[in-house]
């Protein structure tokens, strides 16, 4: 999708690196399990992309394309991705079931690099979100946490709360320095440097959690036993940041215009925050994603029509107006 393949795996590298600290917090919280679902996806995405590139090449050619694919960074990312999502020591075919919808369904069945129309790691999590619901609920409370918290994700535990205020849910929440803060705040630093080494623009991701805070401060009571949550609360729990950051800014399944792009990014805020409060998923980042991700060839087409009437549209971000060269 990129116009010059060198660059793609310079950029998923820093992508990789601007995760680190976030990952390293998520593993400090909840302990090595987090570095073994790492790991373990990180092997299997590969095995199912040398898989699909053999299948897809012709002997002759099958070498070179795995090594090209192998080394672009992009499949490490997606299983990064979902490994942050998912529960600590995951079963082995809950991995591999999330490598093969992420990989073999999302990436290669569309084509490969570039092609694909839903977000890889969001798709993987999804499948495994709905096939193995129990087994995605059985997050342990964060090093050191009362067993309140344990069981299932911060966002389950509050939606179930029985008519409990927020201060009495969880005291710890009412001041900064809770395990899962210190987690979306590293996230947070890791997509500002992102921004500030122009991998991505603030487009999306300011937008995104833009649309979150607000929806959240025009629903919150102020912490009574009915309360949606505060902004902050919404903001620093489940996958806000990561996603923000790391998800939603995917150069192939985002729009190509930044006007787009934040319609895109308002839609996957409304979606997260509605399903949130109003659905049966504690956290619906996941399907908020490959919602807005089904709008992104009707607003590339708008752009595209809109360019050729001689309208002056917004321009997009350098990859996506790289990538657009050659596609």
């Amino acid at each position: 999708m990129f116009a010059k393949p060198t660059q793609t795996p310079r950029i998923m590298h820093e992508v990789l690196l601007a995760m680190l600290p976030g990952l390293a917090a998520m593993t400090y919280n909840y302990g090595w399990g987090i570095a073994f679902n790492v790991v373990v996806l990180s092997l299997l995405c590969l095995a199912v992309e040398t898989l699909c590139v053999v299948l897809q090449n012709s002997p002759s050619t099958a070498q070179p394309a795995l090594r090209h694919q192998m080394s672009d960074g992009t499949t490490l990312l997606a299983a990064w991705l979902m490994a942050i999502c998912l529960p600590p020591w995951m079963p082995f075919i809950v991995l591999l079931t999330a490598a093969v919808a992420a990989i073999g369904l999302a990436k290669y069945a569309y084509g490969g690099l570039g092609q694909n129309i839903f977000n890889p790691a969001m798709v993987g999590y999804a499948v495994v979100l709905i096939s193995f619901p129990q087994v995605l609920a059985s997050w342990p409370g964060p090093q050191g946490a009362p067993d309140t918290l344990s069981g299932a994700t911060l966002l389950s535990e509050f939606r179930y709360r029985p008519d409990q205020t927020l201060t009495e849910f969880a005291p710890s929440l009412a001041a900064f320095g809770s395990s899962h803060e210190w987690s979306a705040t590293l996230f947070f630093a890791g997509g500002v440097w992102l921004i500030w080494r122009k991998i991505i623009t603030w487009h999306i991701p300011v937008t995104m959690l833009a649309c979150i805070g607000i929806l959240a401060f025009f629903n919150f009571d102020q912490g009574s036993s009915a309360s949606l949550g505060s902004p902050w609360f919404h903001l620093t729990a489940g996958g806000a940041m990561a996603a923000a950051f790391f998800v939603a800014t995917d150069p192939v399944t985002h729009p190509a215009n930044r006007r787009h792009q934040m319609l895109f990014a308002g839609l996957i805020g409304l979606l997260t925050f509605v399903i949130r409060t109003q659905g049966a998923y504690p956290d619906g980042i996941a399907f908020a994603v490959l919602l807005a991700n089904c709008t992104t060839p009707l607003l590339n087409r708008l752009h595209r029509q809109t360019a050729g009437l001689g309208i002056t549209a917004a321009p997009s971000d350098t990859a996506k107006r790289d990538s657009e060269t050659v596609s």
